[in-house]
């Protein structure tokens, strides 16, 4: 396959939030009490959620800046590449990088919103439907062909995940993103099914999917406290595992046949082993009285799963013990395991490597991802206006010089500047 050719979606890409996101979507008498920026003491912008510090933007922004810049301390917008928070810049960024469309994870919420969910009130209800509706009408909504919509839910009440995935729903959403492993959050575990299981049902009576993104169950991993950052990341996949595991033999895959799971981040070469695993356990424990009916759990796990990757040359080359149908492409966007603007020869390469075919390669990088989540990435463009050559040419003059932060942020301000300028100059006519 030409890299020109290729039609890339990637399922797993991140925002970090504008602002003023909550501005036009909080009810006027809430607005005070709604997540806000403040710069603290130290000069830092913060997000701000009842008086505490509510997640950062550290690793979460670091696309074209120098690798050894890189750190975990919070980035400022200024700091920013604009692409990482403003939607129309996003998808400039996209069309260099040859990307059609991506599903786009929270930042300051946490992955499944943990950061906003920790605080159980109504007014935290409200907060969470008033990001969905940012997310899907302002984010996703300015370029519907671009985004597939992504939920999150009030986890720690039922009544109100229910309705809230039925809201969501009928606005467009394809997914919700929820935790890893939520006993780590104190709420019930997957193996709760009388507590989550009105949940999974109104997630089938919308075919909607359930993602669960790395990081959320970072607590599982009791590392050595002398541990450095390293172990972490390279560890985190991992979680997926253990997630896997929860969902798989317990009553959520078994008892709600046609839910689906998405696995976000965790790469997928952990696939074969875990289910050859999965299979040697459930048919030689026989006395644990496990029972699948006449399927193995890995004929389960295959009909009922999507697993992602950023870059994974093994198993690409074990595709076919991966599962063909459960392999999924990300970049990762603007994360500091992304590719930009490089995304289609990375992945080109390793598909070259592993001798893939070109219709192994338009299923992992496009289709597995809208058939799964039931989008159509054809309905304002053609498949020849998807490909990567086609999109790039729209971005010809995308900027993709590598910058240290603080140049960012010295041409944020001259920018933020020159519109103060013009402001002032159409008042005075």
């Amino acid at each position: 396959m030409n890299v020109d050719d290729m039609i890339l979606i990637s399922i797993d890409d991140h925002v970090v939030e504008p602002h003023d996101m909550f501005a036009r979507h909080v009810p006027q008498k809430y607005m005070d009490e709604a997540p806000r920026v403040i710069f603290d003491e130290k000069g830092i912008e913060q997000w701000y959620y009842q008086g505490k510090v509510t997640g950062t933007s550290g690793l979460n922004a670091v696309v074209t800046w120098p690798p050894e810049e890189w750190a975990y301390d919070p980035a400022g917008y200024a700091e920013m590449r604009p692409g990482v928070y403003d939607v129309n810049e996003r998808v400039r960024d996209m069309n260099r990088n040859g990307v059609l469309a991506s599903m786009c994870f929270p930042t300051f919420t946490g992955f499944s919103a943990r950061h906003l969910n920790q605080y159980q009130d109504p007014v935290t209800l409200i907060m969470v439907s008033a990001y969905n509706d940012w997310h899907i009408d302002e984010w996703a909504g300015a370029h519907p062909d671009r985004f597939i919509p992504l939920a999150l839910l009030p986890t720690w009440n039922v009544e109100g995940m229910v309705k809230e995935i039925h809201r969501v729903a009928k606005k467009g959403a394809r997914a919700v993103t929820m935790p890893e492993l939520p006993h780590l959050e104190k709420l019930p575990s997957y193996h709760d099914i009388d507590y989550w299981g009105p949940v999974f049902q109104a997630l089938v009576e919308n075919d909607m999917v359930m993602c669960l993104h790395i990081g959320s169950g970072f607590g599982v991993l009791r590392l050595a406290k002398d541990a450095p950052i390293d172990n972490l990341m390279v560890l985190a996949t991992q979680i997926s595992v253990i997630a896997a595991q929860d969902l798989l033999f317990e009553p959520a895959m078994r008892a709600f046949p046609t839910l689906k799971f998405a696995f976000s981040e965790g790469g997928v070469g952990w696939i074969p082993f875990f289910l050859d695993r999965a299979d040697r356990h459930y048919l030689n424990q026989k006395w644990l009285n496990n029972d699948f009916g006449d399927r193995l759990p890995s004929e389960v796990f295959r009909d009922r799963v999507l697993a992602c990757y950023v870059t994974d040359k093994t198993a690409i080359k074990n595709r076919h013990d991966v599962g063909m149908n459960n392999i999924a492409w990300e970049c990762d966007y603007p994360h500091s395991d992304c590719f930009w603007p490089d995304a289609p020869e990375k992945v080109l390469a390793e598909f070259t490597a592993a001798g893939a075919t070109d219709a192994e390669i338009d299923q992992i990088t496009w289709q597995n991802s809208a058939k799964f989540f039931n989008w159509d990435p054809f309905t304002l463009k053609t498949k020849d206006e998807a490909r990567v050559g086609a999109l790039r040419a729209q971005a010809t003059d995308v900027d993709t010089t590598v910058r240290p932060r603080a140049e960012w942020k010295k041409m944020y301000e001259a920018k933020k500047k020159a519109e103060a300028d013009l402001a002032i100059a159409a008042a005075k006519g």
